[in-house]
């Protein structure tokens, strides 16, 4: 691995290899590439309850992945980097222990096991004590995030000269035998169920992502680059029934019930940093349709949709999260950007008012799936894939492959669009069966 690498060869790299965000919106790597980051930070905080791929990941390639962030930090002029973990990873946290003496700017930031220490702007503040403004970026406060599995992919890239052509998934909840395993974009949840053995309840609901910020989805959907995990549940789980509620109803029960207690508001974690998001007051307005004062909806903008306001904090069983988030779209259907405010001083009581994960997944449901999610091999033969040309934030990628073409894995199968956008590589060999301007279909 070169030390003197650039930004603008490392820049290219990453765009032609296809790396992104690996997990959360998939924001491009390259992107993140800016000489005004004076600190990078690792996320190895694992936001969402049950999944433990990234710690895992971190554990058994420590070396490579620090030499890495190390090689980034160098890269864009970074005088520290910092790799945010929880305290309880304590064989990550041995194993990073061993390595990182050599890199002076690199220092662990320690975490309690608190919803959501991994969201970027929590995250910065409590390894950094930097409040990223309301709305704005983390570069603006010189700050550049990137996740464990990301750092790997830019080494991968880097050294070993392989694209991102997979992705390590955790199957969990309702299976026989709960596993993180490396599986070929493209393939679909079904086979990815597959992994774990199957499942162990009739009707079985796949939740894409993880049980605060995920979404219900279906066993024919493919694995992206976004794709961290796949919670197995039964249909009459308290989750599954809170998303399909719908919205119509939830004004109407938050009109009957909501007592404006404040809690939502009052461990609302944005909101405890400063950031003039106010869930109750929301409620309030929406309910009662009182639009005298706008900067309440206008304030939705700044929610990070943690979901911590409707499973965590209501009494009532309301949804803040869900409301909030049907006018934040709203919103931007129409244009509307966030408006430019400065935060408020961070809450004194800040300190006292986050959720211990514990009592998270026990309020959820979940601590009964919280078990070993061993990283395995991948087991039988993925025959067919569905590549997305758009699993990124930016413009879908352009396929440069066509109907009867013959590839082989790892070839670029659509180069990255002109402006914000990268590309994305055949993961599998086989032929291509069908190209559209969203997708290529290769089939062994």
């Amino acid at each position: 691995m070169s030390k003197n690498i650039g930004i603008e060869e490392l820049s290219g790299i990453l765009r032609q290899n296809g790396i992104v965000g690996a997990g959360g919106a998939g924001f491009p790597t390259y992107a993140k590439l800016d000489k005004r980051a004076d600190t990078i930070i690792m996320n190895c905080a694992e936001c969402e309850p049950l999944l433990k791929l990234h710690r895992q990941l971190l554990e058994q390639n420590a070396y490579e992945i620090v030499r890495t962030f190390h090689m980034i930090a160098q890269c864009v002029g970074a005088k520290e980097a910092v790799i945010g973990i929880k305290k309880a990873y304590k064989k990550t946290i041995t194993a990073l222990l061993d390595c990182i003496g050599e890199y002076p700017e690199i220092r662990l930031g320690l975490l309690d096991e608190v919803y959501p220490a991994g969201d970027e702007v929590v995250l910065i503040y409590e390894v950094t004590g930097k409040v990223v403004l309301p709305g704005g970026l983390p570069i603006e406060s010189g700050v550049a995030v990137f996740n464990v599995e990301t750092v790997y992919n830019v080494y991968r890239a880097v050294t070993l000269g392989r694209p991102v052509e997979d992705k390590l998934v955790s199957i969990v909840g309702e299976v026989e035998n709960p596993v993180t395993v490396r599986l070929p974009l493209g393939c679909t949840i079904e086979e990815a169920v597959r992994q774990a053995g199957g499942t162990t309840v009739k009707n079985p609901i796949y939740f894409i992502g993880g049980p605060m910020m995920g979404f219900e989805g279906n066993g024919a959907l493919p694995v992206t680059k976004t794709t961290n995990a796949v919670l197995v549940l039964p249909e009459e789980h308290l989750l599954i029934q809170k998303k399909r509620r719908k919205s119509s109803i939830d004004l109407k029960r938050a009109a009957a019930a909501c007592c404006q207690c404040t809690m939502c508001t009052d461990l609302c974690p944005r909101h405890l940093l400063g950031h003039p998001i106010e869930p109750h007051k929301f409620m309030r307005a929406a309910t009662c349709k009182d639009i005298q004062d706008a900067d309440i909806f206008l304030n939705t903008m700044f929610c990070s949709s943690c979901g911590l306001c409707e499973n965590y904090s209501c009494m009532q069983g309301l949804s803040p999260r869900s409301l909030i988030a049907d006018y934040k779209t709203g919103l931007r259907a129409h244009g509307v950007k966030p408006p430019k405010v400065e935060a408020a001083p961070v809450a004194e009581e800040r300190q006292f008012r986050r959720a211990p994960m514990e009592r998270l997944m026990a309020r959820l449901d979940l601590a009964k799936y919280d078990k070993p999610v061993p990283i395995t091999e991948l087991s039988g033969e993925i025959k067919k894939v569905k590549l997305m040309c758009s699993q990124h934030i930016g413009a879908p990628a352009i396929p440069v492959v066509k109907e009867g073409d013959m590839v082989e894995q790892g070839q670029m199968a659509a180069k990255p669009a002109d402006g914000l956008s990268v590309a994305v590589h055949a993961s599998i060999s086989g032929k291509v069966v069908e190209v559209t301007g969203k997708y290529v279909i290769i089939q062994k």
